[in-house]
């Protein structure tokens, strides 16, 4: 059998499959709404809608045919039900709420201002200078990473920002848009989870009730393994020159033949008279904008401390206002310097807003999916199972809450979320011991970045997609068999972590263990002739 009707016949295989989910709850529910409620398959409709978009590569209606399940089960088979469910509880109420308005307010303004530093010029500017610079594809990749390092305010801005920054440079040097994504995504939640001044830390925070959250998140920094060696592992994949998978067939594509893109058109730049401070200034003003605008919503200017800003601040209404204030400079920006006219740069408006419609599409359909799962009660079935096992294995615990994490996370596409339902849960059931609380509430945050990482309708992973300009299913299928690397190393990581309770020796045996990882893929790499990466 052919590799074409083998990918067929798996296909249709996993389509009946999903179908017979489908009709096996049908027959549980027997037409009572609210019959699989807090019940394993509160999970199934983020599942069909994660294996269909894997198996058809068609990310739309893979998410709309998850969200009319969820809708069916939510109704308990009712057609009329099911429609209202899925409108008045689903579209209607995600993209009235006004935190998703908000990130969705900042993807049009950041849409806007990236296509004014590519028609000023700006972008192709700095992709020159940064040729000259630098010379080789690793270094192209290194400095992605590290830019992405710097940037760990938040996820969304990390993703955006960073794919328009640094998207210039990688094509030019042929790395690929799947490898560019993959190196965004890798620089943003799990940068994010570790850096005590971000969105992340203030959410992390604001979970744990009765403690002191933040001092707790520092202090779980050191475990959060999938986030550590997520960054371990990026930087050992560039300078050993390991691709694998996927990943692998679309980087020699970009080397071989130029195609750095999937999906996706390649970004054009034009002739015009913008120099490096096209770019630099814009970004610069971007960044600082966030920051403040982020502060801001915390109470800063009222009175608050820098922590405390952060641990109240709404990224929302901070990014959206840092997104306006930061086109608003750009625009007298480039009116001073008579780089372009007042109606080339309202022109850059729609256009913008065009080259995000993907990504706003996308994320409505995720966070409608989001809000069918949580009304099947999700949270309330994986709470139960975390408090049944609590008294159990305690030393096993925080690697079991690593995969719970994961699975929850891939499976409704939230990080957030995922702590919101697991830390609570985790500082009731270890009060009593202090060093495995920390241990699993690091566990709870590294399974949620994980799935999170994974998942095709994580709303990160759709930003990293839109930040590289990347198909999102490609962005998905290549980054996955890298996350998986990772996420057994980290499994094992915390499993040691649970026996020996030992912040350095756990880390340093959990690197150890990851870098062998790498040496061993190289080895076998190298014994299939699999030439490195210049």
């Amino acid at each position: 059998m052919d590799r074409f009707s083998l990918k067929s016949v798996l296909t249709a295989v996993a389509a009946l499959a999903l179908l017979g989910l489908v009709v096996a709850a049908a027959f549980v529910a027997g037409g009572q709404a609210g019959a699989l409620d807090a019940t394993a398959w509160a999970l199934v409709p983020p599942l069909v809608a994660i294996c269909l978009a894997l198996i058809t590569k068609e990310v739309y209606s893979s998410l709309f045919i998850g969200i009319l399940v969820g809708g069916l089960f939510y109704s308990g088979f009712h057609f009329e039900g099911m429609v209202m469910h899925t409108f008045e509880d689903g579209f209607i109420s995600v993209l009235s709420d006004s935190y998703n308005m908000g990130i969705l307010i900042f993807l049009v303004l950041l849409g806007a201002l990236v296509a004014m530093m590519n028609k000023s010029g700006g972008s192709a500017a700095f992709g020159n200078w940064a040729a000259r610079k630098i010379r080789k594809k690793k270094g192209a990749q290194l400095a992605t990473i590290g830019m992405g390092v710097l940037i760990f305010i938040d996820d969304y801005f990390n993703c955006l920002t960073v794919g328009s920054v640094m998207r210039p440079v990688t094509d030019q040097h042929r790395v690929s848009r799947a490898k560019l994504a993959y190196l965004i995504d890798a620089t943003a939640a799990p940068v994010c989870i570790i850096a005590p001044i971000s969105s992340w830390a203030a959410a992390v925070a604001g979970f744990v009730e009765g403690e002191d959250g933040f001092s707790l998140f520092l202090r779980a920094i050191p475990f959060n393994y999938y986030a550590l060696l997520t960054i371990v592992m990026m930087v050992g994949m560039v300078l050993m020159g390991i691709e694998f998978g996927s990943m692998a067939r679309h980087e020699k594509e970009a080397e071989k033949d130029g195609i750095v893109t999937a999906g996706e058109e390649a970004m054009v730049h034009v002739d015009a008279r913008g120099t490096t401070l096209e770019l630099i200034v814009p970004v610069v003003s971007l960044i600082v904008s966030c920051f403040l605008g982020m502060i801001y919503s915390g109470g800063f200017f009222s009175g608050a401390d820098l922590v405390t800003a952060f641990s109240e601040c709404d990224a929302s209404i901070g990014l959206a206002l840092g997104g306006f204030f930061a086109v608003i400079f750009t625009v007298v920006w480039y009116l001073v310097r008579r780089v372009l006219s007042f109606r080339e740069l309202m022109e850059c408006i729609p256009e913008g807003f065009k080259a995000m419609t993907s990504a706003i599409l996308i994320l409505a359909l995720a966070w409608t999916l989001k809000a069918m799962t949580d009304s099947l009660g999700a949270a309330v079935y994986v709470e139960g199972l975390v408090k049944a096992g609590a008294g159990y294995m305690l030393n096993f615990l925080p690697a079991i809450i690593f995969l719970i994490g994961c699975v929850l996370s891939f499976a409704t596409g939230t990080s957030w979320g995922t702590f919101g339902i697991l830390i609570p849960i985790v500082v009731d059931a270890f009060a009593d011991d202090p060093q495995l609380m920390i241990i699993a509430i690091s566990a709870c945050m590294a399974g949620a970045v994980c799935g999170d990482h994974c998942s095709p309708i994580s709303d990160t992973t759709i930003m990293a997609s839109a930040g590289a300009r990347c198909d999102h299913v490609a962005h998905v299928s290549t980054q996955l068999p890298y996350a998986w690397v990772c996420a057994g190393v980290s499994f094992v990581a915390y499993l040691v972590a649970g026996a020996l309770r030992d912040a350095a020796i756990s880390l340093t045996v959990a690197v150890a263990l990851m870098v062998l990882t790498l040496v061993a893929i190289r080895l076998w790499q190298r014994k299939r002739g699999v030439r490195a990466e210049r």
